[in-house]
């Protein structure tokens, strides 16, 4: 099974920019995306892309701010986030799944996760 490993997390002022990526073992031709848990909440979809990159989908919370993209040369999936907000400090994870969906269910594959704390 495939492997997803995050990384770009870390400390960012509101208004800031962070970019997370997330680097799977193999090729997939999966559909991949992030999700975040906030402390005390569930975990919630932020975007998600298909293989070939020709849709995506964005939490409302999220468009207009969040960008999500992917490399199938590079087996990798990007997320930047501009105009950060207090309430985008969350663990974001990378998932992987045979198609975009908003549930996490649709997901088989998860990544352990990377840290985001935004200050104000």
């Amino acid at each position: 099974q495939v492997q997803l490993v995050e990384s770009g997390g870390g400390l960012a002022q509101a208004g800031g920019s962070l970019r997370l990526s997330c680097a799977a073992s193999a090729r997939t031709s999966y559909a991949m995306g992030w999700f975040r848990q906030a402390p005390g909440k569930g975990r919630e979809i932020v975007a998600a892309i298909t293989w070939s990159g020709s849709s995506t989908y964005y939490a409302d919370s999220v468009k207009g701010r969040f960008t999500i993209s992917r490399d199938n040369a590079k087996n990798t999936v990007y997320l930047q986030m501009n105009s950060l907000k207090p309430e985008d400090t969350a663990v974001y994870y990378c998932v992987a799944g045979p198609r975009v969906g908003v549930s996490k269910y649709k997901y088989d594959v998860w990544g352990q996760g990377t840290q985001v704390t935004v200050s104000s």
